[in-house]
């Protein structure tokens, strides 16, 4: 891998370019891999203060029920901190609440200084109920509330339900489990820890200690944070990667984009093979980016690859998650994970945590890209050695506390 140089950018002059820089896929990997912290082995130190800032770096860690090794969130915050324990996510939500629980485009862990932009989300669902609610009746409602107001509670706490026919094959039986999730998506409710999966909620109130919740943001500001978001930790942006799977957004967005690069504060580019515009910051685009060797074996829900498009642009490997794929048309395996080396997604492999034996077990390892080519057995050869250094390391951590 070698050091990006220093691009000739209009944009640098006060008056701004109409002309789109051209970037290479292999410059635009490069930039992303270093805006997403996973060109440095620690970039945000240790303990909670490190799940702090990565989590507020990164936007949002995404939460994932799938344990056939470790469940998402603790695996993104793993790759980039090296002595992440669980028990350091557990005290920056519970003790130090520097993070919380709430849906970007999925359920997620985001910063608590970030939350009033997502007050205006939760008040539009007091107003119009999801569909997914319907089922929720005032009573049951009632119900949950009053129970929490006497202390915080999970859905185990609530032994009374009388059962209902479930209405999706993921739903629960009891009642009180949709009139819980309602109430958070609200507003009222936080979760205030996990065990697991298992979460205890607490009225939203006296989990932060507010007298007065914070002030909502308008529109602007929420369209402002979605693109500072998405430019700190993706470097380079385009409408879909800024407003993931969040259409509405994209005409506020675009407006700020526009003028920004009217002040030549951002910078239009256009990378090889892309249909769509992108953008970036002219101290983006100008940085050199040192070459690094590092292995990460990431999850599936990884901000790297979540976004499939934008992956398979960028790294030529869109990655395909098979876990609902039928057995007999999977690839890459149930539960593949995708391998970064350098600026390279060099593997995947369908990895599965015994944890009676106290293993990590290989089911399926897949070489992609210039390693799957027959012609460069010595690149997988030398690969091989780097990616089972890290598995070790990984499996240390899927067995650890």
């Amino acid at each position: 891998m070698h050091g990006l140089t220093l691009l000739a950018l209009p944009t640098l002059m006060p008056r701004a370019s109409a002309t789109p820089v051209p970037l290479s896929t292999a410059n635009a990997r490069r930039i992303w891999i270093a805006a997403q912290r996973l060109d440095r082995r620690s970039p945000f130190g240790e303990g909670p203060q490190a799940v702090a800032e990565a989590v507020a770096h990164l936007g949002y860690v995404q939460i994932d029920t799938i344990n056939v090794i470790e469940r998402c969130h603790h695996h993104i915050l793993f790759t980039r901190i090296p002595t992440y324990r669980r028990a350091d996510l557990h005290r920056a939500q519970t003790l130090d609440k520097s993070v919380f629980e709430y849906w970007t485009h999925a359920q997620a862990y985001v910063a608590t200084p970030d939350l009033r932009f997502f007050l205006n989300d939760m008040k539009l669902h007091r107003r119009e109920r999801d569909r997914w609610f319907a089922s929720v009746t005032a009573a049951d409602k009632r119900k949950v509330m009053r129970l929490v107001k006497q202390g915080p509670l999970t859905l185990r706490d609530i032994e009374d339900d009388d059962l209902r026919e479930k209405d999706h094959e993921w739903a629960s039986r009891k009642p009180s489990k949709r009139a819980l999730h309602l109430a958070f998506f609200e507003g009222r409710l936080a979760i205030s820890q996990r065990q697991g999966m298992l979460k205890t909620y607490d009225l939203i109130e006296r989990h932060f200690g507010w007298t007065a919740p914070p002030k909502a943001a308008t529109t602007a500001e929420t369209a402002t944070y979605l693109l500072d978001r998405a430019l700190r930790s993706q470097g380079v942006v385009s409408l879909d990667s800024i407003c993931h799977l969040d259409a509405p957004s994209k005409a506020a967005v675009k407006r700020i984009i526009d003028a920004r690069v009217r002040k030549g504060e951002l910078v239009a580019v256009a990378i090889d093979g892309a249909r769509h515009p992108h953008w970036a910051a002219p101290e983006t685009l100008a940085a050199e980016y040192e070459p690094n060797e590092l292995v990460h074996i990431l999850s599936p829900f990884d901000p790297l690859v979540i976004q499939r498009k934008r992956c398979e642009l960028f790294f030529d490997y869109g990655h395909k998650f098979e876990a609902y794929v039928p057995k007999e048309k999977r690839v890459l395996g149930y539960f593949a994970l995708p391998v970064i080396a350098g600026d390279e997604i060099v593997a995947a492999l369908d990895l599965k945590t015994d944890r009676q034996k106290r293993k990590l077990l290989m089911q399926q390892w897949t070489w992609l890209g210039a390693a799957h080519k027959r012609a460069n057995a010595g690149l997988r050869k030398a690969l091989k050695v780097r990616i089972e250094d890290e598995l070790d390391r990984f499996e240390n951590f899927q067995l650890g506390e």
